[in-house]
């Protein structure tokens, strides 16, 4: 039986948080420092060098005998070098533990390794990491004992951003700027800021750590190059939701204290919907923080998984035939003072800002469909989006038939002067309440849903940073709200200037709106003829981050400038031809060195098994067919290894690029898929036994 314990005790018992602030900074420090926090004022030295000290005081009592500026990379992981607070030693011999403000506001590690699209040479290699004091230091315990972790930003040298985090930090000053413009409009004049507000929903995948190690496909890509599907998948539905495994209860209950402590608000757990597949979901929290905390997430569940013995898989499509996996992104924008400007109220028809903020959003996503299609862009979400399971590949809106009706009332009309209303569930059942119903039901095919007082973002894969789409949602929503407010500032008589400009952005981006099924065929067909984009590609989404129209919005709102969005463009060109590389190297190696080897052992055997009924007189018939079958298949699987492995050679040779991620595209990933069709057909036939790794029914149901 393991040990009751009271979450209120341990939440946050590692985090350098305001509670441990007040109680260990001088007065004038602490206000100095939430100064900064809240407004943006700079730190002098003195002031940060009494913060790291009680910082150091504090992560030494909690064990740390190191830290590290904790940062993001273009890398799509977190990276960290480790210092310990041991200082030169004194004529004594000992040491004396020491950190400074410079230390702790500070950090040089060696630019020149990173990605960094060109933004760098090789031989130069000075790169700056700056603490990012909005979201709190805190310390990890694992197996290297305990670190004091310090969230930062990293750029160059000569400024340009090299990671997730600052053009992040960018785009949410852009948009407080913007908001608090449209809000003033409106006779706020007590909000001080405005913040996105982001709960990143995070799938993922569990299996057995032995069997894992069993497949290169998983250890070298994150998913399964090849496999045939068991007699059961998902289609009786009886996962979802469904009794929580003792083993996985276990992990999860680790996971959920690991987090907890950390400041992680880990509140929602389940079964998804594929076998094997689960879900957190945290309380939200700003942007930045909740970005933070999402890759503390993503981490967490890979070393307490393998503490269960257990491998936690983060990649979008790791078993064909099922589920994949994403990461719902729910996006509000919240003030100071608890005011949320995307809550429409009991009568949004009658909520004038309300309107206005979601016009905006309206126009926002229907402008820059193509650049909130790159934000989710992935190798791993080439294979999940568009499929039946997750949001197609075209962006619209899910309003909902409430926010609808009143949208159609506004273009047909020009005035909206009535809402839905929820009225009443009825069960049926006399011993059952009645329930209060919403105005409006949920729609899980939409990629951009309204959910009630958010946005949920459903295109995002699970293993990338959410810092991406909220660089995209803050920035492009920043300039929708830019706009307005040009007007409006403008406006002679304000309330009909309001009026003209919802009905406008109304009648405007009507198109982006569709409350009906995102997975059929019907609505691809509609979607065209509104003249929506359909970027099925990861290769065909990335232009869209360097077309005039983006380059020239994000340098006005100063997110990104123009070398900075080209230098993503290369590296994200480079990711998809280097991950697309591997995978058919992977499955070059496993055809070469285990399935031709076992096919060739087989047909072997079904050879001699054949001789031997002949020679015993009886009817060799099904035995010489089987032989046959297995021949043809091995004989396509030996042609499709040739041309896998002629056209991965090519796509290698190519210079870096655009072109060589576009061959990869048209070219490999035609011919993997020609690889894995004869070998997943050959395991539906071929002796288990002689199977030489485990199955997706041993992966997905043995856990």
């Amino acid at each position: 039986m393991s040990e009751a314990f009271n979450v209120a005790d341990i939440f946050g018992e590692d985090v350098f948080n305001d509670t441990v602030m007040q109680e260990r900074l001088p007065k004038k420090v602490y206000r100095d420092l939430k100064k900064t926090i809240e407004e943006g004022k700079e730190l002098d030295l003195a002031t940060a060098d009494v913060i790291a000290h009680e910082m150091k005081e504090w992560a030494i009592e909690k064990g740390a005998t190191h830290y590290t500026h904790w940062f993001q990379p273009l890398t799509g992981v977190t990276a960290e070098k480790h210092d310990s607070f041991i200082s030169a030693p004194m004529p004594s011999g000992k040491v004396l533990m020491s950190f400074s403000g410079k230390e702790l506001i500070k950090g040089e590690p060696d630019a020149s390794s990173f990605p960094s699209g060109g933004l760098r040479a090789t031989f130069e290699a000075r790169g700056y990491t700056a603490w990012d004091c909005t979201s709190p230091a805190f310390v990890r315990k694992d197996a290297a004992g305990a670190t004091l972790c310090i969230p930062t930003a990293f750029c160059s040298y000569t400024g340009e951003a090299l990671d997730q985090k600052t053009p992040l930090l960018r785009s949410m000053e852009a948009i407080n700027i913007q908001a608090l413009r449209l809000i003033r409009l409106f006779g706020n004049t007590t909000s001080k800021k405005v913040t996105p507000s982001v709960g990143p929903e995070q799938e993922y995948f569990l299996v057995d750590a032995k069997k894992f190690q069993q497949r290169k496909d998983l250890i070298y890509t994150g998913r399964t190059l090849f496999g045939a599907m068991p007699p059961k998948g998902q289609e009786l539905d009886d996962h979802y939701f469904g009794t929580i495994r003792q083993r996985i209860a276990g992990f999860m209950r680790d996971v959920n204290i690991e987090l907890w402590k950390v400041g992680v608000t880990s509140k929602t757990q389940h079964n998804e919907v594929a076998p094997a597949q689960h879900e957190l979901a945290p309380i939200y929290a700003p942007a930045n923080v909740a970005v933070d905390h999402n890759h503390l997430v993503m981490q967490t569940l890979k070393r307490v998984a393998g503490q269960h013995g257990l491998k936690c898989l983060l990649h979008e499509k790791p078993f064909a035939g099922v589920n994949g996996s994403g990461k719902h992104d729910n996006w509000s924008l919240i003030t100071d003072d608890g005011k949320n400007l995307l809550d429409p109220g009991k009568t949004p028809h009658e909520n004038i800002q309300f309107l206005l903020v979601l016009t905006c959003i309206l126009k926002a996503v229907d402008e820059h469909a193509d650049l909130l299609r790159e934000s989710a862009a992935d190798p791993g979400n080439d294979h999940r989006l568009g499929a039946n399971e997750a949001p197609p590949a075209i962006i619209s809106i899910f309003l909902g038939d409430q926010l609808e009706d009143v949208i159609e009332q506004l273009v047909s009309t020009g005035e909206a002067t009535h809402s839905l209303k929820g009225g009443k569930l009825k069960t049926g059942v006399r011993t059952l309440p009645d329930l209060a119903k919403d105005a409006t039901d949920r729609n899980r095919t939409s990629p951009f849903a309204f959910t009630g007082n958010k946005f949920e973002f459903r295109m995002v894969g699970s293993r990338d940073s959410v810092a991406g789409p909220n660089v995209v949602l803050n920035t492009i929503i920043a300039e929708a709200f830019s706009e307005a407010c040009d007007v409006l500032e403008q406006a002679e008589d304000f309330e009909m200037a309001v009026h003209d400009l919802i009905k406008q952005y109304a009648t405007d981006h009507q198109r982006i709106i569709f409350n009906g099924n995102g997975y059929s065929e019907e609505w691809v067909k509609e979607a065209e003829r509104r003249g929506l984009p359909n970027i099925s590609s990861m290769v065909e989404a990335i232009p869209a981050l360097t077309t005039e129209k983006s380059v020239a919005m994000f340098e006005k709102f100063k997110v990104f400038t123009r070398a900075e969005l080209e230098s993503r463009e290369e590296i994200k060109y480079e990711n998809y031809a280097k991950a697309i590389n591997i995978e058919a190297r992977t499955m070059i190696d496993m055809a070469s060195k285990q399935f031709v080897p076992a096919f060739i052992k087989y047909t072997k055997s079904l050879a001699d098994t054949v001789i031997a009924v002949r020679d015993a007189g009886a009817d060799a018939s099904v035995q010489s067919d089987l032989l046959n079958e297995v021949s043809g298949y091995l004989a396509e699987t030996k042609r499709a290894l040739e041309t896998l492995m002629k056209v991965t050679e090519q796509a290698a040779a190519m210079p870096e690029g655009g072109d060589q991620a576009r061959y990869y595209h048209s070219d490999v990933v035609p011919a993997m898929e020609a690889l894995r069709a004869p070998v997943d057909a050959l395991e539906m036939i071929v002796d288990k036994e002689a199977w030489p790794m485990p199955s997706y029914g041993d992966l997905i149901f043995e856990v």
